[in-house]
């Protein structure tokens, strides 16, 4: 007799160890490892540059006083002179205006001195972040913000995109798999992540649904995915249920969150352990997608400057 289900009772969901009782946990894409050698590869190519009298310069401004882009700006100091990448940080301040950013955007595009440039965010109220960001010279936009840029991953041109997007593409390529005709799902359509890897997914020849907040049904699209990329930026909102069995799965999501002892831990938009027992692939957070954005931050550096 069939079992009768009532609206006061609810089905136990099955543990994903019976669902895929085969299933040995995925292998790792290890972010820390992938951007080690990228920036081997970034330090031959500066001492290059500055042996032929053209040493390679990062230029950063950072209005206001927020904690979380000074230790960035920090943070990119040492990695930049780990590389040999000469490293200019522009402090405006907290009340700074668009003319006081723009202005010194449209200084540093016209140095001939300065191979890149990056402006931190978040900018002082009242500065349209876009705006300033369009104001970037295309050749030097190091994080590949500018709508110019953007724009040139359409064509195929993947030099200065958006890092994260660069970052999530490589990954995707350690693995060895095969892109034309496999089935790609990026969750989130951010205009600098979500939408420039669909577009990179798409370049490759792949089959790729971009989703958004109103997607139907997603966990039902996700399972057919031979790639899923989670960038929606909301903390554990993968689930391994969503994953189809042997998947690569990239996690872009850096979120904070407080657990039950009050501290702060970062967690992805994926639940890695239930993910890692159905997918092929997996990168961790944190050691994945964020490591090798900054790799990228890097290498778009000193292709600018080889320009």
């Amino acid at each position: 007799m069939d079992a009768v289900l009532t609206d006061d009772v609810a089905p136990t969901p099955t543990p994903l160890k019976l669902l895929y009782p085969l299933a040995v946990p995925a292998a790792l894409i290890d972010g820390r490892q992938l951007a080690a050698v990228v920036k081997r590869d970034v330090a031959a190519r500066v001492r290059t540059q500055t042996e032929r009298g053209r040493p390679v310069r990062l230029d950063a401004v950072l209005a206001g006083d927020d904690s979380g882009a000074t230790l960035y700006a920090e943070s990119q100091a040492r990695t930049c002179a780990e590389a040999g990448i000469a490293y200019h940080l522009h402090r405006l301040d907290h009340d700074a205006s668009y003319e006081d950013v723009a202005g010194r955007v449209l200084l540093l595009n016209s140095d001939e001195a300065v191979s890149a440039i990056m402006v931190h965010l978040p900018l002082p109220a009242g500065v349209p972040t876009e705006r300033v960001q369009s104001l970037i010279a295309p050749d030097k936009d190091v994080e590949g913000v500018n709508p110019a840029n953007i724009g040139n991953v359409v064509y195929g041109r993947r030099s200065l995109v958006p890092c994260t997007a660069l970052a999530v593409m490589e990954m995707i390529e350690s693995t060895g798999l095969d892109l034309p005709g496999k089935r790609c799902l990026v969750v989130g359509a951010s205009n600098i992540v979500g939408k420039p890897i669909a577009v990179l997914l798409m370049r490759a020849e792949a089959t790729v649904v971009s989703t958004n907040k109103y997607t139907p049904d997603l966990p039902a699209l996700a399972r057919q995915a031979d790639v899923l990329v989670a960038a929606a930026g909301v903390a554990a909102l993968v689930g391994g249920d969503w994953i189809k069995p042997g998947a690569v799965v990239v996690d872009v999501g850096i979120n904070r969150v407080k657990g039950p002892d009050g501290k702060t831990t970062t967690v992805g938009d994926v639940r890695f352990a239930e993910a890692r027992e159905v997918a092929g692939w997996i990168s961790p957070v944190p050691g994945g997608v964020g490591p090798m954005t900054v790799a990228m931050l890097l290498r778009n550096t000193v292709e600018a400057a080889e320009r």
